[in-house]
């Protein structure tokens, strides 16, 4: 028998959580009160009989994403009311046409721009990126639509624990792929780590809770080293009259976990757990000299890094972050990052470009966020690319780093590291990145693939005789480079294909062929080419023997030619497709599935007791991956279409590949000890091993045969108990 639902007192909890919502609208007058809670009763009534997987009141959800908005993003009335009624359209009987009448004509282009966006997991790749694209191309129409979708993303996330497990892997990995680098462009750090941090909770659940553990551990010796470190800057700012806050805020997890990746370090010695961040309360003329004042006040006592001192007062990054960031020196010997900004950067680094807009009203300049604006917008504008290449494309926009150069007048360009000559001269203008041929940089001459530094100042060279030729794709880092090299080579190929469309046509009239497209689809395939375009691009260039042509059999001019049996190349894919369903198949390791063969993947090789899934190749049979595999990500984000779930037979013990790595101080018969643990202890057998030793320190690569995971822990453990070794964890082997 189902539970009784007490409806009075849902009723009661609706209310006290729409109570809470208006309490977190600062600055709402009347009329705003009146629209938000018009737009609640609307909601209310329109979800009234619907329920979510966890059970609760559908509402809930909306009044959480637009609590989001009002609360984390500091947005107003009108995203306030559309984030309450962001799913109605989709899901209940109201029409847009409803919600112009009822809320106006921008709540109806907002809720139109998010009824567009459904969920972006889809079972075909293509639909997936054009959902994507659609919800982009609002980013240019209006900004709001784009940040409540991802208040409604992080809300998911954060309740993402009623999903299957199934769901939460693909839900978190597209989290991770795209709408956390979306949250970080976009200026919203807090929002953009909490994405992080819930989509690594899901697909890396053990190093997320190991990490978790240790913070919690080392949680009071940590404050009461910020105690003692920020006592002397207190009185010193006191003294002089300062109005200030002074915060310490923790590394995320995920950002502890990539420093432990990238530096290769344990969580031991990750140095930078925490940073301390002074808010300063002036007025804005007195920002940056107070600010500088500051970080003198900071250096009287602590020594500082000469080359961690990062400037983003003068110079904002492009998406409005403005911070002035040093590391310092602490009498226990530890180094400390010091943040000081002012209370409009702190609001702007926390809400971003939420606040970015309330404070523009009082400048003149377009920021450079808006030229990131317009550089998407010029994305969107062509014709020509696939919805995936868009999403690769914006991708790779999304830069973190940025290198500032200047014009040869002085003028101030941004641009993302790694950008080379064609990316600065596209930057400027398409025309001048067309006919570029190289640049001077600070007066020396350089080639176009010059890679630019920060301070640079570039003087473009072109030749009216230039043309962008296919190896400039390779050259160019940004999307707007690559895009207008794009469209320019497209140009010319459709010069050079009308050419040869035209050679072909005196041809045909030649030998009595009508120019015909059954005509030329008999010549495509004659030839050997994919599309008729790169037919008449070869014609052009004299590629093709047109003599040929004698040999094919002319009927009333029409041409034909005999029947070739054809090899399918995707056959396996259409063959695999129809035998496999998806909701409820689990591939079981070491039992036949369907006789579909499958095999396990060569880049993480999965043992048992690692969780699995399967992925559909085009032509190799299903291969098995681990879920933290480094492909893992990407195939679940951008081809969950083709992935389907898996596990390993209790029974089923087969020795299988795993690789470790070990890391130590270099001795005399380090490499017998760690011999003989594998040989004698365990009777494991080794398929490769291979050390190398530098400047005191080894480290070995070990390939051995083992059962499951649990076999393979008692090894690794096993080794950490050898004199000398400091470390043991199993790696990929594509890293080999």
């Amino acid at each position: 028998m189902e539970p009784q639902i007490d409806l009075e007192k849902e009723r009661l909890e609706i209310l006290s959580a729409f109570k809470g919502l208006l309490k977190a609208t600062k600055n709402r007058t009347r009329q705003d009160t009146a629209y938000i809670r018009k737009a609640f009763d609307v909601a209310v009534e329109a979800h009234k009989d619907m329920r979510r997987k966890s059970g609760e009141p559908y509402i809930y959800h909306p009044i959480a994403v637009a609590r989001i908005c009002a609360e984390e993003m500091g947005l107003g009335a009108t995203s306030i009311a559309c984030a309450l009624l962001h799913d109605t359209v989709e899901d209940t009987h109201i029409t847009l046409q409803d919600v112009e009448d009822l809320f106006g004509e921008k709540a109806r282009r907002i809720i139109d721009g998010l009824t567009k966006i459904p969920d972006v997991f889809d079972q075909n790749t293509s639909i997936q990126a054009e959902n994507f694209r659609k919800m982009i191309l609002t980013i240019s129409d209006d900004l709001r639509v784009v940040l409540i979708k991802l208040a409604d993303r992080l809300h998911n996330m954060r309740t993402l624990e009623s999903m299957s497990g199934e769901q939460q892997i693909k839900i978190a990995s597209e989290t991770k792929f795209l709408y956390a680098p979306l949250a970080h462009r976009l200026g919203l750090y807090s929002i953009k780590t909490e994405l992080e941090d819930l989509a690594m909770k899901y697909t890396e659940t053990e190093i997320y809770r190991d990490i978790q553990l240790k913070l919690k551990s080392t949680e009071d010796v940590r404050n009461r080293f910020i105690r003692r470190f920020v006592n002397p800057i207190r009185e010193a700012l006191n003294k002089e009259g300062y109005h200030f806050d002074i915060k310490a805020r923790t590394k995320s997890i995920s950002s502890i976990w990539r420093k432990m990746q990238s530096k290769d370090l344990p969580f031991e010695e990750v140095f930078d757990l925490f940073a301390i961040r002074i808010i300063l309360d002036t007025p804005v003329e007195m920002e940056k000299a107070d600010c500088w004042r500051v970080y003198s006040i900071v250096t009287d006592f602590y020594q500082p890094s000469p080359d961690r001192l990062r400037d983003w007062i003068s110079t904002p990054r492009a998406n409005g972050y403005e911070s002035l960031h040093t590391t310092v020196m602490s009498p226990q010997g530890k180094w400390v990052e010091v943040q000081i900004r002012t209370k409009r950067m702190d609001e702007i680094a926390e809400k971003g470009l939420a606040a970015h807009y309330r404070y523009k009203e009082n400048q003149k300049d377009d920021s450079k966020f808006d030229r990131w604006i317009s550089e998407i917008r010029d994305l969107l504008e062509n014709p020509d690319v696939n919805a995936m290449d868009f999403v690769e494309e914006f991708k790779m926009n999304l830069f973190h780093e940025e290198i500032y150069v200047f014009t040869p007048k002085g003028d101030l360009r941004v641009l993302p590291v790694g950008a080379t000559i064609l990316d600065f001269a596209y930057d400027i203008h398409s025309d001048i990145g067309n006919k570029c041929i190289g640049a001077k940089v600070n007066n020396r001459l350089v080639p176009l693939s010059y890679q630019l530094q920060n301070g640079d100042q570039l003087e473009i060279i072109t030749s009216s005789k230039q043309k962008p030729s296919e190896d400039w794709l390779r050259l160019a880092g940004t999307a707007r480079a690559r895009q207008k090299i794009k469209s320019a080579l497209n140009e010319e190929r459709k010069e050079i294909a009308s050419d040869g469309r035209e050679i072909l046509e005196r041809k045909f009239k030649q030998l009595h062929i009508r120019f015909k497209s059954e005509n030329i689809t008999v010549l495509e395939r004659f030839y050997g080419f994919s599309s008729a375009t790169d037919l008449y691009i070869r014609i052009a260039k004299g590629k093709v023997d047109l003599s040929k042509l004698r040999e094919l059999e002319n009927v009333n001019g029409l041409i034909q030619l005999e029947k070739k049996p054809t090899v399918n190349k995707d056959k396996h894919e259409l063959d695999v497709y129809p035998k496999i369903n998806k909701k409820d198949d689990t591939i079981i390791i070491g039992e036949d599935f369907k006789n579909i063969q499958y095999q396990m993947a060569r880049c993480c090789n999965p043992i048992p007791g690692d969780p699995i899934f399967g992925f559909i190749t085009i032509s190799e049979g299903i291969k098995i991956h681990r879920n933290n595999c480094p492909n893992a990500e990407h195939l679940q984000s951008k081809m969950a279409y083709r992935c389907i779930k898996a596990r390993w037979r209790s029974q089923d013990l087969v020795a299988r590949v795993a690789a470790i790595r070990l890391i130590g101080i270099d001795d005399v018969g380090i490499v017998n000890k760690i011999t003989e643990v594998i040989s004698k202890e365990l009777n494991v057998n080794m398929k490769s091993i291979s050390f190398e030793a530098n400047d005191g320190l080894f480290e070995g690569r070990i390939h051995v045969l083992v059962y499951d995971t649990e076999h393979l822990d008692i090894l690794m453990r096993k080794f950490e108990q050898v004199e000398g070794v400091k470390r043991v964890e199993r790696y990929d082997t594509k890293e080999d």
